[in-house]
């Protein structure tokens, strides 16, 4: 069916494109040098190819990369007897799902004739629905690049090359929506939606990747079905909210899955951060608040965006809805909140099953972000910032961005002062690993000397022992080896008159 705005409109009539337009086309088959050699193969064996999708979108959009997606009527075995002797490596992931994967390495078309490895996906013309209680779509191939441009997400990825004749076909006014930086589907968004409810994350990564609208239908379809993401499997879920969290723009899909009522589905702490509030208990607005600090923690990041960092920026306080207390003098209290929000962290990331390390991480930031603000007067001793570096361990980098993303206030001279408090906390830490090795603290005895000095075993006495040095290291910082063998003796002794 054809979108909510226009009708569909055949593939001759896209002869009539501008020049520019035909440059852009031309633009997208010069930096794919293998797309004319591969479509060949593809016509010698009496089928047709198209490059699709995304790889159409980003060439438009100026950011194509390496990765190449392209469709045909070939079904997946033809697909693989024309790819495996020409490809440099071939594999059958997706084939279930009528996608064939290869790595080919061709001239880049640089002027200093150098090479590049294109990763390709070949997918079948398809047509996948969703079963009303299924989690996995039923693949079911089609018969026309329209057919499979239709069933595609939204119009800006249901633009085609066909090749080898280099036709642009744009069947659902994908390029005009591409000018206009909306987010449409090609038939209703409602039949879109029910055929594959991902799509509707989707709205909102693309929405914060392009920095698109949405378009009201594709809004309010959104809001009307929320329940029907139930139905998706989490580990979908999660890689969607993945690419929507590592965008550039995480703020404007967040908000979007939030106001859609999506996020109340896939990751209802978020929403829960807006708080209601009075004229006589007021605090900060939490909910907006934690995205100031996302978009304040992506500021300070180098080079790549850091997932475990974002993750602890937009989680750190979901803790504040199940502690909100209101005191008797009128303010508001969260007391504990970092430690309630990392075990709601652990909840949440485990039923979107994340790895267990990367919840440990983003768990641990959460626990931790409250942990500076003992030394907001500059009061912290050595011992103090030891022990704040033991317990970030490797994750000391990630926690100096997550506290200082944490400053929101509109309060310049107290943002100034935070600011300057958490500059000295990092120059003591400096100055301490400098003296101390910081990064790898541990007792000046290891267990094997434990057991000579004391003349015993392995056994519990051991770690207490160990546990007992540890805390000392941390107290006084190192103490040497003589110094330690003299307190462990002194430790043992009172421990063996108890």
């Amino acid at each position: 069916m054809p979108n909510d705005r226009k009708d569909p409109q055949p593939r001759q009539a896209t002869a009539g494109l501008g020049q520019v337009q035909r440059r852009a086309v031309s633009e997208l088959l010069r930096v794919s040098p293998i797309a004319d050699d591969l479509a060949t193969r593809f016509q010698q064996a009496g089928f047709s190819l198209a490059l699709v999708g995304g790889s159409v979108r980003d060439a438009l959009l100026g950011r194509l990369g390496n990765d190449l997606d392209f469709t045909t009527d070939a079904r997946p075995e033809d697909v693989l007897r024309i790819v495996r002797p020409w490809a440099d490596a071939v594999w059958e992931v997706g084939i279930a799902f009528g996608t064939v994967g290869c790595r080919k390495t061709a001239p880049d078309g640089a002027a200093d004739g150098g090479h590049k490895d294109y990763l390709l996906e070949i997918t079948t013309y398809r047509s996948e629905a969703y079963d009303r209680t299924s989690r996995k779509p039923e693949v079911v191939y089609g018969d026309s690049l329209e057919e499979d441009l239709l069933r595609r997400d939204f119009t800006v990825n249901a633009m085609a090359v066909a090749l080898p004749q280099k036709e642009f076909v744009d069947p659902y006014h994908g390029l005009t929506d591409l000018a206009e930086r909306v987010l449409r589907t090609p038939g209703t968004p409602e039949e879109s939606f029910s055929d594959d409810p991902l799509r509707m994350l989707r709205a909102a990564r693309f929405a914060a990747q392009l920095d698109f609208a949405v378009a009201e239908p594709v809004r309010a379809a959104m809001a009307d079905m929320a329940d029907r993401i139930d139905i998706v499997s989490a580990e979908r879920v999660r890689d969607e909210l993945n690419k929507l969290f590592l965008s550039d723009h995480p703020r404007k899909g967040i908000t979007l899955l939030v106001e859609s009522g999506l996020a109340e589905r896939v990751l209802p702490e978020v929403p829960a951060l807006r708080l209601e509030r009075d004229e006589h208990h007021r605090h900060k607005d939490v909910y907006e608040h934690s995205l100031t600090v996302l978009e304040q923690a992506i500021a300070l990041e180098n080079g790549e965006p850091d997932l475990v960092l974002r993750l602890a920026a937009l989680l750190h306080d979901i803790g504040k809805p199940r502690t909100r207390r209101f005191e008797k003098d009128g303010r508001v209290s969260f007391h504990h909140h970092e430690v309630v929000g990392a075990k709601m962290v652990k909840q949440r990331m485990t039923k979107l099953k994340y790895p267990n390390e990367m919840i440990k991480d983003v768990a641990r930031l959460v626990e931790l972000h409250l942990r500076f603000h003992g030394y907001g007067t500059g009061e912290w001793t050595d011992s103090a910032v030891r022990r704040y570096v033991r317990d970030a361990g490797p994750l000391l980098a990630r926690l100096h961005k997550l506290t200082r993303s944490d400053c929101t206030t509109r309060n310049k001279r107290k943002a100034l002062a935070l600011s300057r408090a958490y500059d000295g906390l990092e120059e003591r830490i400096e100055q301490l690993k400098e003296q101390e090795e910081l990064d790898a603290i541990r007792p000046d005895l290891n267990g094997n000397e434990i057991m000579e000095i004391l003349g015993i075993g392995p056994g519990p006495q051991i770690g207490k022992a160990y546990r007992y040095l540890l805390e000392l290291r941390l107290e006084r910082g190192p103490l040497g080896r003589e110094g330690a063998i003299a307190a462990l003796k002194e430790w043992w002794t009172a421990q063996t008159a108890e």
